[in-house]
């Protein structure tokens, strides 16, 4: 009985969470649209299901962030559209793999800090801090395999000054990984921290 509780309490978050992914990525909330990169607030309800529901739940979550970001590039997203212009099969590799990855791994950051000493709530903090920088990460890094050497992107990198692909990403992320960053930190920790709470979650 304690076991389906658990499994239907459970599904409810995961739905929960996917529908607000889903309201995020395809209405102006989900969105910040710079003339460079998109700064993303999806990585808020990811974090929030990696730290409360563990990282097989943020790795899905994850997926669902980087296969709503992939339908943005046909033509929702004119940088992602870009890409997809340049190459499909890259562009999918830059939107979904990196995102499924930065939710699993937000979800062992926290099940990792939680057997330390760690305080609960320093625990949420860090790894809700932790996802919007593994999304930075993984997303640049693979843009850069993928697209570095391409005319387009290399177009970025002349008019940001940039003399190699590390000061290309450090110049392109700028202020949009510091929001990103700040809101998950933020709005992420509150979230989970309040849910972990309310539904008896270590």
């Amino acid at each position: 009985m304690t076991q389906k509780k658990f499994s239907t309490k459970y599904l409810v978050e995961m739905a929960l969470l996917v529908a607000i992914i889903l309201i995020m990525a395809f209405t102006p909330i989900g969105y910040i649209r710079t003339a460079g990169l998109e700064i993303t607030l999806i990585v808020v309800p990811v974090a929030v299901g990696a730290v409360t529901l563990g990282p097989a739940a943020g790795a899905i979550l994850g997926g669902v962030f980087g296969v709503t970001s992939f339908i943005q590039c046909f033509g929702m997203s004119p940088f992602g559209a870009a890409l997809l212009g340049i190459n499909g099969f890259l562009t999918f590799l830059v939107c979904v793999p990196t995102r499924i990855l930065m939710g699993w791994l937000t979800g062992l950051i926290y099940k990792g800090l939680r057997k330390t000493k760690l305080p609960s709530g320093v625990s949420v903090t860090i790894s809700n801090l932790c996802c919007p920088l593994l999304n930075t990460t993984f997303f640049m890094g693979m843009l850069v395999i993928g697209f570095y050497n391409t005319e387009y992107i290399q177009s970025f990198v002349s008019a940001l000054g940039a003399k190699n692909a590390l000061l290309f990403i450090l110049a392109f992320v700028g202020v949009n990984g510091l929001v990103e960053a700040i809101v998950c930190f933020v709005v992420g920790t509150a979230i989970s921290a309040a849910l972990k709470k309310a539904l008896k979650y270590n």
